[in-house]
């Protein structure tokens, strides 16, 4: 099964491209329809197979290691209510025939051979994709009208749903409930998605999708970091710095005129201090990568069960064993003076800019073989050792 999955994403992932029954370009859609407007994609995965049924969704919401929920209800009744996995077969077997939804997140990560389906939106930087929510549903099955502030792809993969947005809507939440429903919801537009179809929604678009049957919608979301999560975390990281991130210094300081002022030039002073100890800081970049590759991730990548030298990773690929991605750990590189920074969940390494585009490429990644330099050896033996690389025997 793993075997077909691979090769049957690999040839979506060669497709035309999503866009293809629109007439657009991706280059097309960033320019007219991101973070600007919605876009209904019609086929954008023709004849599409999923591969997973309900049955699989299901059986990944028993595991332990699963994010999932199951909510009941619908609109406007607003009897909503939410339970959190790990469930169980009896949990399923009591479900009602209508209006319910079962949620997993990270899909991907747990099914690896998804990540062709993902590679599909590659013309978005990594940094910027999330994960794969599986969506499976009875009839009426729906979470309710919201608001997300992130940007969404909505494939529909088995059955029909119906999508209904508005861009000016009332933003009162629904009172005491555990969901992040709107009270009240008018649609300005709406669509019916079968399967292959799939609807863009860019961030601050109100939108409620009905299950017409039973039915399963994969949902591809964008992350977008807030200003509290930058600021938190590059608090936390500036306070483990050797120096805190540096003091505030004042040798003009002018005589105090009134009691208790915070004067303009402290103020000022303040200000180019908080700049300087942050994006002006050199090191911010090493920040912002180490927190962009750990942003969101809801596991830690595991070490393996053997630890990796040099002559032990050439004489493993002279044997055709080749090198993937750990699907729980997030590796993004930037270019700099002396080459490249490499970051993988939340860690740095140093390394030239072509290894950094090969770890980074599964493709390129899965055709390094045993001719590496020593250098490029060690760096990929610590990426195994700390579980951010595995190796695979073909």
């Amino acid at each position: 099964m793993l075997n077909k999955w691979r090769k049957a994403l690999t040839s979506t992932h060669n497709s035309p491209g999503i866009f293809a029954q629109c007439g657009l370009t991706p280059q097309q859609f960033l320019a007219g329809y991101w973070q600007k407007k919605p876009l209904l994609i019609p086929q954008a995965f023709p004849a599409f197979n999923p591969l997973l049924d309900a049955d699989d969704i299901a059986g990944l919401a028993c595991e332990e290691l699963a994010e999932s929920r199951l909510i009941t209800g619908s609109y406007p009744e607003h009897d909503w209510k939410i339970r959190y996995g790990p469930f169980s077969e009896r949990d399923f077997s009591r479900l009602p025939e209508n209006n319910w939804t079962l949620l997993v997140q990270d899909v991907e990560k747990h099914y690896p051979p998804l990540s062709g389906l993902m590679r599909a939106f590659d013309f978005i930087p990594r940094w910027r994709i999330d994960d794969l929510m599986v969506s499976v549903a009875g009839p009426g099955g729906s979470v309710g009208p919201h608001v997300d502030q992130y940007d969404v792809f909505l494939l529909q993969a088995a059955g029909s749903r119906t999508w209904q947005i508005a861009e000016h809507f009332n933003e009162a939440l629904l009172p005491d409930c555990d969901l992040n429903v709107l009270q009240s919801f008018e649609s300005e537009q709406e669509w019916a998605l079968n399967a292959g179809d799939m609807l863009y929604l860019p961030p601050g678009i109100a939108h409620h999708g009905t299950a017409v049957g039973p039915g399963m919608t994969w949902s591809i979301g964008m992350r977008a970091p807030s200003a509290a999560d930058l600021y938190q975390a590059f608090s936390e990281w500036a306070a483990e710095q050797p120096d805190d991130g540096g003091r505030y210094r004042d040798p003009d300081l002018a005589v105090t005129e009134r009691d208790g002022e915070i004067s303009a030039q402290a103020l000022t002073q303040l200000r180019e201090f908080f700049q300087s100890s942050g994006t002006a800081n050199p090191a911010f970049v090493t920040f912002l990568g180490e927190f962009l590759s750990s942003y969101r991730l809801a596991h830690q990548p595991a070490p393996p069960d053997i630890t990796y030298s040099p002559d032990r990773l050439a004489s493993a690929l002279r044997r055709d064993a080749v090198l993937r991605q750990n699907p729980w750990s997030r590796l993004l590189w930037l270019q700099d003076i002396d080459g490249a920074l490499l970051f993988a969940a939340g860690s740095s390494f140093c390394c030239s800019v072509s290894l950094a585009e090969s770890i980074c490429d599964p493709q390129r990644l899965g055709k390094l073989g045993p001719g590496l330099e020593r250098s490029e050896s060690e760096l990929i033996c610590k990426l195994l050792n700390l579980g951010h690389l595995f190796i695979e025997q073909l």
